[in-house]
C-alpha cells in the first residue's frame, strides 16, 4: 500500500551534487564543550544492559533475544530488497520527523519519550558545539527517522527488526555486541558459510559491501542515497552505521573496513556522545527551532521523498 502525504509531486529532482567532508581534529572547532551526563533519564548508567534493576532491562533484552536470533543472511537480503523499492509513501523530511511522535524504541535502555524528542535534543547540542556544520545537524535530526518501520503503514515491523544495535550478517557475530549469547539460536551462528571471521566477504572489502541487520540505520539510508540527497559522505555513513556500537564503540569488524570508512568513522564517533548522552526529559521548543531545521531540509532533500 503506497500512502501519499499531501501535495503529492509526479516527479522527485534527483540531486547529484556531492560534498566531501575531510576529517581533521585541529580543524573542527567546538565552541558549546558538551558534557556527558552523569546518568540517563531513569538516573541510571547510560547503556547498562545488564542491571536487572532498570525498569526497561525485560523489554530490551527480549528485544536483542529476538533480533539476534532472526536477523540471518537469507533475511536481512529479503527485507532490503523489499524496502529499497521505496513505495510506502511520499512526504517531506520534516513530516516523517511528526511520525515519530507515536514510536518508542524497545531496545533503548536510556529513554522511553517518543523519538522526535530524541532527534532535536541530539541535533540542538551538536547544533551548539558545531555551529558550522550544518549537514551534521540535519544529519542528528534524521538518522533515527527509519523508525518509522514500526508504523503500519510502513509495515509494522516488529522492534527487533527496526531497532538496537546493528551488526554484519554473513560472517561470524562478534563477542561485543549486546547480549551475544543470543546469537546461539540464531541459524547462521553454525553455518560454516557464514561464522568464520570473514565469512561471504574479504579483509578490507570495505563496508558499503557488508550487509548489516535490517533496520532503520540501513533504512534511512536508502531514503537518502536513493532520493538524491547532497548530504556528504560522512552523514550517509554515519546514518547507516550509527548504531553500529561493535564498531564505534569497541573497534569490532574493522578488518572489513577500507580507507574512507577510516575517514568517516572520526565523524561518526563525535556523532555518537551527542546521539547517546543528548536523550534527557527535558523537551525542545519544537515551534522554536522548526524554521531553522526546515531550511536544512529544503538545502539537503527535495521537497517530497519516496519512503
Amino acid at each position: 500500500m503506497t500512502v501519499i502525504v499531501e501535495n503529492p509531486v509526479e516527479d522527485i529532482e534527483l540531486f547529484e551534487q556531492k560534498k566531501e567532508i575531510h576529517f581533521d581534529p585541529d580543524e573542527v572547532v567546538s565552541d558549546g564543550g558538551f558534557t556527558m551526563p552523569d546518568s540517563n533519564a531513569f538516573g541510571q548508567s547510560f547503556r547498562d544492559y545488564e542491571n536487572a534493576e532498570n525498569e526497561r532491562h525485560q523489554i530490551v533484552e527480549q528485544t536483542y533475544r529476538l533480533q539476534h536470533s532472526n536477523q540471518t543472511y537469507d533475511y536481512v537480503k529479503k527485507m532490503r530488497e523489499e524496502y529499497s523499492r521505496l513505495d510506502k509513501a511520499e512526504m517531506s523530511i520534516w513530516e516523517c520527523c511528526e511520525l515519530l511522535n507515536d514510536v518508542v524504541d524497545e531496545s533503548d535502555p536510556d529513554l522511553d519519550e517518543p523519538q522526535i524528542m530524541h532527534l532535536l535534543q541530539s541535533a540542538e547540542a551538536i547544533r551548539k558545539d558545531y555551529p558550522d556544520e550544518d549537514w551534521l545537524h540535519l544529519t542528528a535530526l534524521i538518522h533515527d527517522l527509519g523508525k518509522i518501520l514500526l508504523l503500519p503503514q510502513f509495515g509494522g515491523l516488529p522492534q527487533w527488526s527496526a531497532v538496537g544495535d546493528i551488526f554484519p550478517v554473513g560472517c561470524a557475530f562478534d563477542e561485543s555486541n549486546v547480549h551475544y549469547q543470543f546469537f546461539k539460536e540464531n541459524p547462521d551462528f553454525n553455518n560454516p558459510k557464514y561464522n568464520t571471521k570473514n565469512g561471504v566477504y574479504s579483509e578490507g572489502c570495505g563496508m558499503s559491501n557488508v550487509l548489516m541487520s535490517f533496520g532503520h540505520d540501513d533504512y534511512m539510508y536508502l531514503v537518502a542515497k536513493e532520493n538524491g540527497t547532497t548530504l556528504p559522505s560522512a552523514a550517509l555513513f554515519v546514518i547507516r552505521y550509527h548504531s553500529f556500537y561493535p564498531l564505534h564503540s569497541c573497534g569490532a569488524y574493522k578488518h572489513l573496513m577500507n580507507e574512507e570508512d577510516v575517514e568517516n568513522l572520526e565523524w561518526l564517533q563525535i556523532f555518537n556522545k551527542y546521539d547517546l548522552y543528548s536523550k534527557s526529559k527535558v523537551p525542545v521548543d519544537v515551534e522554536k527551532v522548526k524554521p531553522y531545521y526546515l531550511s536544512l531540509i529544503d538545502k539537503y532533500f527535495p521537497a517530497k521523498v519516496k519512503w
